[in-house]
C-alpha cells in the first residue's frame, strides 16, 4: 500500500513538473508572438522639393500640310506632269483631265448665251429709241412703253440665266485641271494616262495624288492627364528617331487640344520643327524627353512607400508610435521616387517600405 502511495506521489510530481514546463514554453511562445507587434520599421522624413522631372513618351511626326487630290467630275487622265518625289509649288498644274461631255455641254450653253445676248441687244436698242421718242409728249403710247420695258427686263433675265449656266459649266471645266494647293512634294500617285477617274465617295477609292509639305513637321503627342498641367505653349521638347539615333532634335509646343481623349484620357499636343534638309520624314516614331517643372514645391517619396491596393493609393505615416494610412494621389515620376498629393505635412515620418499587410494602428518602435 505504501509502495503504491509513493508511486502515485511520484507521478503527481512528474505531471506537475511537465505542466510547469508547458506553461513556461507557452509564455515564451506568447512573448515571441507578441514581439512582432512592436516591429522596428524603417521610416523617412518627408520634405517638399521641386525637381525637374523628365517624361519619356513616344510621339509621331506628321507633315505640316497634307492633302489627297481627287477628281471632281467623271473624266479621263489626259496629262500627268509629276510623279512620286516631285517638288511642286502652289498653283502648279499637276494633272489634266478630259471630259468630252462637259466640253460639248459648254459649247451648247455658250451658243445659247450668245443668242440671248443678241436678243437682249436688239430689245434694248428698241427700248432706247422708244424711250427717247417718249420725250415728245404723246409720241408713244404708255401701253407700248410698258410692253417694251417688260420685254427688256425679261430678255435681260434670260441673259443672266444663260450666263449662270455657262459659268457653272465653265467652273466644271476648270476642275479638269488639277493644281497644287500648296508648295511641297508629291508622295503618292495612283493613276496613269488614260485612266477613268471620278469623284470620291466610295471610301475605298485611292486619291489621284497626295501632296505633303515636309519643310515643317508636327510632332504629335498624347500626354497623360497627370502631366498636362506642367506643359505650356512654347516649351521645348527634345526627341530622337530610330533612323538617326546619334541626332537630338528640338521642337516647341505650338498647339494644345484643351481637352482629354475619351479612350486614353490624355491631351493631344503638337510641337513644330523646321525640316528644311528633310532628314526627318512624316510618320517617323519619335522618342521624346519632356521636362516637367512645377510652379511650386511638392512631396516626393520613395516608390516603395506608396501602396496601390484595392483600398486605394496611400502611404503609411507614423503618428504617436502607431501607423496611420494616408490616402494620396500620384503625380510625376522619378527613377526612385514618386510625387504624391494628400494630407501630408513637412517633416512627417512615413514607412520607407510599406505593405498592405501592415494594418492601421500597428505599433512601431522608434
Amino acid at each position: 500500500m505504501k509502495r503504491f502511495t509513493y508511486i502515485l506521489a511520484g507521478l503527481t510530481l512528474t505531471f506537475a513538473a511537465c505542466n510547469d514546463n508547458n506553461k513556461n514554453e507557452k509564455k515564451e511562445t506568447t512573448k515571441e508572438m507578441a514581439m512582432p507587434m512592436m516591429n522596428s520599421f524603417e521610416t523617412v522624413s518627408i520634405h517638399k522639393s521641386n525637381p525637374r522631372v523628365t517624361l519619356k513618351l513616344a510621339g509621331e511626326l506628321r507633315a505640316d500640310q497634307e492633302t489627297e487630290l481627287y477628281a471632281k467630275v467623271n473624266s479621263y487622265v489626259q496629262q500627268i506632269n509629276v510623279d512620286i518625289g516631285s517638288t511642286v509649288t502652289a498653283g502648279q498644274v499637276l494633272m489634266v483631265l478630259d471630259a468630252p461631255e462637259i466640253q460639248a455641254q459648254l459649247a451648247t450653253v455658250k451658243s445659247k448665251l450668245s443668242a440671248q445676248e443678241a436678243i437682249y441687244i436688239a430689245t434694248k436698242a428698241n427700248y432706247d429709241r422708244m424711250f427717247e421718242a417718249n420725250e415728245t409728249e404723246g409720241a408713244i403710247a404708255k401701253d407700248a412703253l410698258d410692253q417694251i420695258t417688260a420685254k427688256k427686263l425679261a430678255d435681260q433675265a434670260q441673259v443672266s440665266a444663260a450666263r449662270s449656266v455657262y459659268n457653272e459649266l465653265k467652273a466644271m471645266e476648270n476642275y479638269l485641271v488639277i493644281r497644287a494647293p500648296f508648295s511641297g512634294i508629291v508622295t503618292d500617285r495612283n493613276v496613269d494616262l488614260g485612266a477613268y477617274v471620278g469623284p470620291m465617295g466610295k471610301g475605298a477609292d485611292k486619291p489621284l495624288l497626295v501632296v505633303q509639305n515636309n519643310n515643317k513637321l508636327r510632332l504629335a503627342l498624347s500626354v497623360p492627364e497627370a502631366y498636362t498641367p506642367y506643359l505650356n505653349s512654347g516649351d521645348t521638347i527634345r526627341f530622337k528617331v530610330k533612323s538617326l539615333p546619334q541626332r537630338m532634335y528640338a521642337a516647341k509646343i505650338s498647339r494644345k487640344s484643351g481637352s482629354l481623349d475619351m479612350k486614353l484620357r490624355s491631351e493631344k499636343i503638337e510641337a513644330d520643327i523646321m525640316n528644311l534638309n528633310r532628314e526627318l520624314k512624316p510618320l517617323m516614331v519619335a522618342e521624346t524627353m519632356i521636362p516637367l517643372q512645377a510652379g511650386q514645391s511638392t512631396f516626393f517619396v520613395p516608390k516603395a512607400a506608396v501602396i496601390d491596393a484595392n483600398l486605394g493609393v496611400y502611404v503609411i505615416r507614423v503618428e504617436n508610435g502607431v501607423t496611420k494610412n494616408v490616402p494620396v494621389v500620384k503625380g510625376r515620376m522619378l527613377p526612385d521616387k514618386v510625387e504624391v498629393f494628400g494630407e501630408l505635412n513637412e517633416g512627417d515620418h512615413i514607412l520607407m517600405k510599406a505593405s498592405e499587410e501592415i494594418e492601421e494602428g500597428t505599433a512601431v518602435k522608434k
